[in-house]
């Protein structure tokens, strides 16, 4: 770590804690040279990973909002508080993280999704299913509702 004041590599670490929960740390660092006292935030960096879209040949960067977005939208005026759309955000990213390195194919991300919702609330869950399947017509809808009632198995 270079001191802001003098550029000098040579220091010490006066103070450490850790930040937001745990994710990232603070420390206080004071150069040897100059004495500068200066401050420092470490971090986890994610891998960049790459979403495959539904034709195979574009990738772009993984997008947590759009997760996020998908899933209000979906939960849009039911009873599904803004801190359990940030539960099911979460618990879908890190998944995801978990399970694939360098890229991952949207319909996975919608599969993952789709799960969660229907564990929440099972209209939110239609909602994001006829956007997600591009539903046609009205006995798509049937046939996806019928399968709730079946445990989410197709008859």
């Amino acid at each position: 770590m270079r001191c802001p004041q003098c550029q000098c590599q040579d220091d010490k670490v006066v103070d450490s804690r850790t930040v937001k929960e745990g994710i990232g740390v603070r420390r206080r660092r004071e150069c040897m040279n100059c004495g500068h006292r200066y401050t420092t935030y470490e971090s986890i960096i994610h891998a960049e990973l790459k979403v495959i879209k539904k034709d195979g040949q574009l990738r772009e960067e993984f997008d947590r909002e759009k997760i996020r977005f998908g899933i209000e939208k979906a939960c849009w005026k039911r009873p599904i508080s803004g801190e359990d759309i940030e539960l099911m955000t979460e618990d879908i990213i890190k998944g995801i993280e978990a399970d694939f390195d360098r890229e991952v194919a949207t319909p996975e991300i919608g599969k993952r999704i789709m799960n969660a919702l229907r564990d929440k609330d099972e209209v939110a869950y239609v909602r994001f299913a006829s956007v997600y399947r591009q539903f046609k017509d009205i006995d798509q809808f049937i046939e996806e509702i019928k399968t709730l009632g079946n445990g989410g198995q197709k008859k």
